[in-house]
């Protein structure tokens, strides 16, 4: 049996963890532990700066050694304060997202920790199939929209990181009534990992580190 504490942002990422994720990697012997990140004393959720994530990561990582420690961070609205932040604004989106994550890997510098951001949040994962929506929404016709409207990107995590245009705001500016914590979790469990897997490699990509850890070998997860 392998242990994963995997650190969350928010209850849409703790609820997709729990009702998605868990199911498919415990078959695997692998069992994911959800946690929100503390934004301050008594409140939890969101990643509202670096120095926040990284203590509680390195704690989470000290305190249980026999345990693997990774992350579901946004890079959307991600903390100008993260290793490497400026520095990687010119890159592309791949190389920007690997230099992000090796120098989180470094400044964390536990042997146990096991980096990853969501590109560019949550939400991206649910254009792998926007019909999906009309199983919760009514209005076909704002649900065949938002397919056209991002319809030109390479893949779902492509769609942008911007205040008026990343995934969520797309979503919510045509359903106004999405609710994220109920309605994206439910949604990503009818998509189906497999098909959200295959249409978001840098998804899969973590998804498979993951599922090596009870495979050393290799494989798919």
């Amino acid at each position: 049996m392998t242990r994963v504490h995997l650190m969350v942002e928010g209850q849409t990422e703790e609820t997709f963890v729990r009702d998605v994720l868990y199911k498919h990697f415990a078959l695997n012997g692998v069992f994911l532990n959800p946690f929100l990140f503390s934004t301050s004393p008594g409140h939890k959720g969101g990643a509202t700066s670096y120095r926040k994530i990284q203590r509680q990561v390195k704690r989470k990582c000290r305190e249980d050694q026999g345990a693997y420690v990774t992350t579901m961070i946004d890079l959307y609205a991600l903390p100008n304060d993260f290793p490497n932040y400026a520095e990687t604004l010119v890159l592309n989106l791949d190389d920007r997202v690997r230099g992000l994550e090796q120098a989180l890997s470094d400044d964390i510098g536990e042997p146990n920790f096991i980096p990853n951001l969501i590109v560019h949040e949550f939400e991206g994962l649910l254009f792998t199939d926007v019909s999906t929506f009309g199983s919760y929404f009514d209005d076909r016709r704002a649900i065949e929209n938002l397919g056209l409207d991002t319809a030109g990107f390479t893949t779902p995590e492509h769609i942008n990181d911007n205040p008026r245009t990343a995934p969520s705001k797309r979503i919510l500016a045509v359903l106004d009534d999405y609710q994220k914590p109920l309605d994206g979790p439910r949604i990503a469990r009818d998509i189906g990992l497999d098909r959200i897997r295959d249409a978001c490699p840098h998804f899969k990509a973590w998804l498979e580190r993951l599922g090596a850890l009870a495979n050393p070998a290799g494989g798919r997860a």
